[in-house]
């Protein structure tokens, strides 16, 4: 019969198996129940920032300069290591050099690039553009703008060619 895992922090039996792929990479997390709730693994709505803590404690972390607190809420980097969170909005800039380097080994980079595929994206954008020209050229009719109405039409054409659709309407 095979032994129980032992806790990657302490000798405890480990009961938190947690498993994460960064850059076809797995990398395998087992904690014992303390060590779990130490690190905000049972809180549901801090599992991100107590993963990032996880990966952290596992990679050579970075120091922060003696003294460093937020000049807005008073938070240290230790009370953010206890938390798993922030005191303020001012924390993430105040704390910058001890994230990024934790952000880019949890993600791919540093920038949130959204959740939209990029090609999917353009073609949401080129339709929005299209029903606001469509929209002005509406209203330019109805004023009687008959210059402003033949500006929105040449841009409708181009927009549609630009979004693979029929010019004709």
């Amino acid at each position: 019969m095979a032994s129980p895992l032992k806790c990657d922090l302490c000798d405890n039996p480990a009961t938190v198996h947690l498993t994460q792929i960064v850059n076809h990479k797995v990398h395998k997390v087992d904690l014992c129940e303390s060590c779990a709730q130490a690190k905000g693994v049972t809180d549901p709505s801090g599992f991100s920032l107590a993963d990032l803590l996880l990966k952290a404690s596992l990679n050579p972390e970075p120091t922060a300069p003696a003294g460093l607190r937020c000049e807005h809420c008073g938070y240290a980097p230790d009370d953010f290591k206890k938390s798993g969170r922030f005191g303020c909005p001012q924390c993430y800039e105040t704390f910058t050099d001890l994230l990024e380097p934790m952000l880019d080994n949890m993600h791919k980079g540093t920038a949130h690039t959204g959740k939209i595929p990029e090609r999917a994206l353009q073609r949401k954008q080129l339709h929005d553009r299209l029903h606001e020209l469509e929209s002005e050229l509406q209203s330019a009719i109805k004023a009687e703008r008959y210059e402003d109405a033949a500006k929105f039409r040449d841009e409708i054409v181009q927009v549609r060619q630009e979004a693979g659709l029929s010019t004709a309407s």
